[in-house]
């Protein structure tokens, strides 16, 4: 055990979990690349948790923040705020959402918490839809909702919280219907819920879940589920903190595969858009984000300098088209990844879209989860330079795998490569 590992260990929770079994210094990081304490160099497919969305120390962003940092670092949102504003006018444009509102949060779980908020008190009810195999975050209210034993740690919660069937499409009751007849299953089971239970406040749900292994209903589903949650005045959050700006490549929110019926209510960010500076805000309708009768403020949400990187950030993300990037440079990746899956009867699926690809073991011959031979080939990948993230449902055995979006053609292929000797190596 390194003298690092050992000083983590004495002083944080026993909980906090790190990977591999020698845990891992990244000490500097350079496009899609990171370097350890030992020297070692990794093609990085997990972006610090699909947060280094463009590129490690991308210029355009290290400068936005350096010379913010110059002028002033924070001052709180009881001040105007130029670049709070500015980036807010960005999301709100790109949205999607009429006459939208935007708040500023440190992280994905603070928006989560903050969505919820404002959903139960514009609806005055505090039981909430949410998606069996999802996950929301580490707060209170957050874990709550969390529909993955595996990162719920408590079963009290300040809601009422009810499973909704549809955000993993090859497994559980409905897996051998047609796309089609899941939906109309998935909404009939909706329909048949909400006939059992107060009004509910909200349906919350990931458009692709991500700790759950990057799973995913057929495009349309959550269209469907509108249309029903319409009829009853509940509101639609579409949980964005993994899949928006562009990571899925066809769209650039995940919930344009379900906007046939209309924009979400609510939409949650965060991750990706501080490429690594901790952002995270909440999009909605301005009768729904001005609902709150008290005084709130964020101390830290919308602070100077993250929001200087957000801004550069995105500028970025858009000038340089890396949402067709993802598109592109994802689309040949998954179909690499499938003819590896093809020749190893421990691979179930590789499913996903864009730079977010989930690769799912199994023992062969069954449904099982693997999750020993999932965190084998974390280090075997590990060994030859490649680093992988991991998740799943029932248990961890779901390879995840989400590179920066500027990943190029080449270092795919290495990727791929790399992943390739590592599932075979350990079958």
């Amino acid at each position: 055990m390194s003298d690092l590992h050992a000083r983590h260990r004495s002083v944080l929770p026993d909980w906090l979990a790190l990977y591999y079994d020698d845990p891992l210094e990244i000490t500097h990081g350079e496009g899609r690349h990171v370097w350890d304490a030992d020297g070692n160099k990794y093609l990085d497919f997990f972006g610090g948790i699909l947060t280094t969305m463009t590129a490690h120390a991308l210029p355009e962003v290290t400068k936005a923040v350096s010379e913010q940092a110059g002028r002033i670092v924070h001052s709180s949102t009881l001040y105007l705020n130029r670049p709070m504003v500015e980036l807010a006018e960005r999301i709100a444009h790109v949205s999607g959402i009429p006459d939208a509102r935007v708040f500023f949060t440190t992280s994905g779980t603070e928006a989560n918490d903050t969505a919820l908020l404002l959903a139960t008190t514009y609806r005055r009810s505090n039981t909430v839809l949410a998606m069996r195999n999802s996950y929301h975050g580490r707060s209170f209210s957050a874990v709550g909702i969390t529909g993955n034993r595996g990162w719920s740690p408590t079963s009290l919660s300040p809601l009422q919280t009810l499973y909704v069937h549809g955000g993993v499409r090859s497994r559980g009751p409905f897996a051998d219907l047609g796309d089609a007849e899941f939906i109309d299953a998935c909404v009939a089971d909706l329909k048949d819920l909400l006939g059992h239970t107060r009004p509910p406040a909200a349906l919350i749900a990931e458009p692709i879940q991500g700790v759950g292994g990057f799973t995913s209903p057929p495009d349309g589903l959550y269209a469907a589920f509108r249309d029903v949650l319409n009829a009853s005045g509940i509101l639609w959050i579409a949980d964005e903190v993994q899949t928006g700006w562009g990571r899925t490549g066809e769209h650039f929110w995940g919930w344009q595969a379900h906007g046939q019926s209309g924009p979400p209510d609510i939409v949650t960010f965060a991750k990706g858009i501080g490429n690594g500076m901790s952002i995270g805000g909440v999009i909605a309708r301005s009768e729904i984000m001005n609902c709150l009768d008290a005084n709130s403020i964020s101390t830290f949400g919308g602070t100077q300098v993250t929001m200087a990187a957000g801004l550069a950030n995105l500028g970025y993300l858009l000038e340089h088209d890396l949402q067709g990037n993802a598109r592109r440079v994802g689309g040949l990746l998954i179909e690499r990844l499938r003819a590896v899956a093809a020749q190893d009867p421990g691979v179930r699926e590789v499913r996903g879209r864009g730079l977010m690809i989930g690769v799912e073991l199994t023992r062969p011959g069954t449904d099982l989860a693997d999750p020993d031979r999932a965190s084998a080939v974390l280090e075997a990948a590990r060994a030859d330079g490649l680093l992988l993230g991991k998740g799943g449902g029932h248990n961890t055995s779901a390879l995840r795998i989400a590179p920066p979006l500027s990943l190029t053609v080449a270092e795919a292929e290495e990727g791929a490569a790399i992943l390739e000797s590592a599932l075979r190596s350990t079958q």
